[in-house]
């Protein structure tokens, strides 16, 4: 089982117009603990109960992944993966993998001038993530993330927002 960002592993191609993203992320400041603030549902994800963070650490021109979650019955589950920039990406691309050689795209939509939250999703618009430092997203921020996110032809409707109750270390 494997989460955020790892989701799009089996993204196929979209009829969608091409998905714009942020024009550069420097990995340093994006590296570190980000929690899940809402997703679209998807079949990776099916047993996270809440609690979801992601833990991003570099090592090299590689990028560590490692999601978590809590289950319904209060166990944890990990997963690990790596990233690995696309080239000529500005570093807004990555391309995820949780089952080599499969991988899946990870494209950073928006993202905080302070690397504070994020949108991430995948461009045929079937994977969305919103993500941040903290627990708990400011609703007007929230509010303003999901906007983008439709406007970008996601389906924001069938949004599910994460309960953080007992973040994980």
């Amino acid at each position: 089982m494997a989460f955020i960002g790892s989701t799009a592993l089996l993204a196929a191609c979209s009829s969608h117009a091409p998905l714009a993203t942020v024009a550069a992320v420097d990995l340093e400041r994006y590296a570190g603990d980000w929690y899940e603030v809402a997703r679209l549902p998807n079949r990776f994800q099916t047993d996270c109960a809440g609690d979801v963070m992601a833990r991003y650490t570099r090592d090299g021109d590689e990028i560590r992944v490692l999601n978590r979650c809590r289950q319904a019955n209060g166990e944890v589950m990990s997963a690990d993966g790596i990233a690995k920039v696309v080239p000529n990406s500005g570093n807004a691309r990555l391309r995820v993998s949780f089952f080599w050689p499969f991988y899946g795209d990870y494209y950073v939509l928006a993202l905080d001038p302070n690397y504070q939250w994020a949108l991430v999703g995948a461009p045929d618009r079937s994977y969305l993530w919103l993500l941040s430092r903290t627990p708990q997203l400011p609703e007007p921020v929230s509010t303003t993330l999901v906007q983008k996110a439709q406007s970008l032809g996601f389906n924001t409707e069938a949004l599910q927002f994460t309960k953080q109750l007992k973040p994980l270390p």
